[in-house]
């Protein structure tokens, strides 16, 4: 029997490997060089530097792996939007593109979509395919349309997507995506298109992964690895079991605590998603950390605590082609970060004419852009219009939501002429002009997963007063004013006297010490809030998912 190596022995080879392979490479011989014939009986001498230990050439870099991504998700700019997952789904792929990715994003076909799109969109295909638990089967037709090099491929069944918006109710809308998820798979065997990853977007598509390692175990898109982004946790498609499990057809097996199951007798999309993807992202740090306790994680925060492992915080970026203020046709006069103090007055004067606010270039004006629900700290901002509008501050609100917060705002607007303005809808030209034109953006959310607003204010040179929580604490430092550092105002705790104090330190800086005032607005106008940061660092957890 041979003797055991000794420590000793093995480190010694160890070293000896190491130095070998340290070992300069051998330099290809230099092509000859064509003959020159010397002068006649004329001896030539010459003579030889001593050689030099020859350098060695860096290695050509290697180019980066491709990898192709499929994006499954129920709404996107300019297809279909209700909110910041529309825009992420637009925003993301393209940004991915410049990442060296392939990306093809697979959306339902509604009805709402515009005439102008669908009129583009090229027939790729159709089949039947059996979704329920008693063999019933549905049409999948695929409808593709090209863009900015992201392939868009549009699932269409009549019976599902006919009606007007993309969420009507629980009662529809489960059914539906239950055929959406299972169609998106099959249309990427039917396509014969086998990305590295799939990822998944919010409830909506959150059975995705678990068809994909269940009914699809076996075919080829198998091969995929599954990535799910949390946009938003509130919201996760629960209804009973009996009914998830007809439309779906999905084995009992997965109805367990583990996975689907909640409860005793409800069944939730997102939870089975988030627990058979191969990783789990979410879109901040913070929120990543706060989805994990019992307040933020809406009944979901031990199974994301259970699954901490493979979830990962990425902050959004914006659009910043879509949302450049110095080309901003809509906008009275467009400016840069060069003339933003100037340009910014101008904008300002000629809203307010158009709100019918007191036009006064000195008034400190305050933009809230939201919907007008309760997360968006809405009850916080009502208690405190009385003392905000003191004869020199102006508020402007844009959005539609809960009824009681559209009416305060109307009533404040009544009770403050010239000083309050509430546009009770959304206007996509009116909100470029809001952000252009106000000094400050209001964004004080109970919660906020990542928040595009914020981003999109400080890009317009628009200061954000925000609360700390998810991504608004990731991306807005707040101000120092012993070292003039920072680039908006924050406050902690969910409270109406803290908001007010943020909101008056904000104004205490903006009359008395405006040349730091304006030295942050070049501050925010500089920072890097595109999607080409966030980009990578998705790129890298594709690598990682499939190296």
């Amino acid at each position: 029997m041979p003797a055991k190596k000794t420590e000793n022995e093995v480190t010694e080879k160890k070293e000896t490997k190491k130095t070998a392979a340290k070992k300069p490479a051998a330099k290809k011989p230099a092509a000859k060089k064509p003959a020159v014939k010397a002068a006649p009986e004329v001896e030539q001498v010459v003579e030889i530097a001593p050689a030099e230990e020859p350098a060695q050439e860096a290695a050509p870099a290697m180019p980066e792996p491709r990898r192709s991504v499929a994006f499954i998700g129920s709404e996107c700019y300019p297809f279909v939007k209700t909110g910041g997952l529309g825009d992420v789904m637009y925003a993301l792929p393209k940004a991915l593109i410049k990442q060296n990715c392939d990306v093809k994003v697979i959306l339902p076909r509604y009805k709402c979509i515009p005439q102008k799109y669908q009129e583009k969109m090229v027939y790729r295909g159709s089949f039947m395919m059996d979704l329920c638990a008693d063999g019933r089967s549905f049409y999948v037709g695929i409808m593709e349309y090209v863009w900015d090099g992201v392939v868009y491929d549009f699932i269409d069944n009549e019976e599902f997507f006919s009606a007007g918006n993309p969420y009507i109710n629980l009662i529809d809308d489960i059914p539906k995506y239950c055929f959406f998820g299972k169609a998106a798979l099959a249309a990427l065997n039917y396509m014969n298109w086998i990305p590295d990853i799939i990822h998944c977007h919010d409830w909506q598509a959150g059975l995705v992964p678990v068809y994909l390692r269940t009914l699809f175990e076996g075919t080829p898109v198998a091969s995929a690895k599954t990535m799910i982004t949390i946009h938003n946790l509130r919201f996760q498609g629960i209804y009973n079991i009996p009914t998830i499990r007809y439309w779906s057809g999905l084995p009992d097996y997965v109805f367990n605590k583990d996975a689907l199951k909640q409860g005793y007798e409800d069944a939730n999309m997102f939870k089975g998603g988030l627990a058979y993807a191969n990783m789990i992202t979410t879109v901040s740090g913070t929120y990543a950390w706060e989805i994990q306790t019992p307040f933020f994680g809406e009944g979901l925060d031990a199974h994301l605590r259970y699954h901490s492992g493979k979830l990962r915080g990425i902050v959004n970026g914006i659009d910043v082609d879509m949302w450049d203020s110095s080309k901003d046709e809509r906008l009275p006069d467009p400016y840069s970060k060069d003339d933003v103090i100037e340009k910014k007055k101008a904008n300002k004067k000629a809203l307010q004419e158009e709100l019918g606010l007191e036009v006064d270039e000195s008034k400190f004006v305050i933009g809230l852009i939201s919907r007008l629900t309760d997360q968006k700290g809405l009850d916080l901002v009502n208690s405190i219009i009385p003392q905000l509008i003191d004869g020199n501050t102006q508020f402007i609100v844009l959005g539609t939501g809960d009824a009681r917060y559209e009416d305060s705002f109307r009533y404040y607007e009544n009770a403050y002429k010239g000083s309050v303005c509430s546009n009770i809808m959304y206007d996509e030209g009116r909100a470029h002009k809001i952000y252009a034109a106000s000094d400050a953006l209001l964004v004080p959310s109970l919660f906020e997963p990542c928040g595009l607003t914020q981003l999109i204010a400080m890009h317009y040179g628009t200061i954000p007063i925000v609360r700390e929580t998810g991504g608004l604490k990731d991306t807005v430092d707040p101000y120092n004013m012993f070292t003039n550092e920072g680039n908006g105002f924050t406050f902690d705790r969910y409270e109406n006297g803290l908001l007010l104090d943020a909101i008056n330190r904000a104004k205490t800086l903006y009359f008395t010490a405006r040349e730091y005032w304006d030295q942050m607005v070049i501050r925010d106008m500089e920072k890097d809030v595109s999607w080409d940061n966030s980009a990578k660092q998705y790129r890298d957890l594709y690598l990682e998912l499939k190296p």
